[in-house]
């Protein structure tokens, strides 16, 4: 039973976890976000620590409070959620043995956030696409992923789906078009971007 659902949980959304961890508790979820997302938290501590073993301790606490903290926050987006969670927990501890930041490396610190912020974007708009592209019909569908996703040139994607070189440029300008209109009535995406 618990190896049932243990593999169930693995294919949900951390979102879904950070869910049913607040509905259910347990440690199931917290496990599986910790085999997701522990190497980034490690990662993440090194950066800022630059000691391995205060970096496994701080990775631990994170992991150890989080059950408590998913109950007390409303989390959108978990993964950056969990940065911040782990920066903080980290400049915690670098205060505490009275570090004190520069103003070189705050504006270091928010120049890396506002990277790390643009690429997690990145990530939310992507995942989102990749929830509407199944409903184009048929051939835009296979056109869009092979075009964009897989980097085909058109001539590839004749040979690869039998279909003539303006079917397919047809194919992808109406994809396009009804992925816009798909994303616009989720209202994930404005005409102004």
């Amino acid at each position: 039973m618990f190896i049932n659902k243990r593999k169930q949980y693995r294919l949900k959304s951390d979102e879904e976890l950070v869910t049913l961890h607040k509905s259910e508790g347990g440690s199931i979820c917290i496990g599986i976000l910790y085999e997701r997302y522990g190497h980034l938290v490690m990662g993440s501590c090194m950066k800022y620590l630059k000691n391995t073993a205060e970096a496994e301790d701080i990775t631990m606490h994170v992991f150890e409070n989080l059950g408590q903290k998913l109950l007390k926050h409303e989390i959108q987006y978990f993964k950056s959620w969990l940065y911040m969670v782990t920066k903080n927990e980290c400049f915690m501890s670098l205060r505490k043995k009275g570090y004190e930041f520069s103003s070189v490396e705050i504006t270091t610190i928010k120049e890396e956030e506002s990277d790390l912020d643009k690429i997690l974007l990145k990530e939310q708009k992507i995942s989102r696409l990749e929830e509407v592209i199944p409903l184009l019909k048929t051939d835009q569908r296979n056109c869009i992923e092979l075009f964009y996703l897989k980097e085909m040139s058109y001539q590839q994607i004749s040979d690869e789906l039998n279909l003539s070189l303006m079917q397919i440029k047809s194919a992808i300008q109406n994809g396009k078009r009804n992925l816009k209109i798909q994303l616009e009535e989720r209202n994930e995406f404005k005409s102004n971007q």
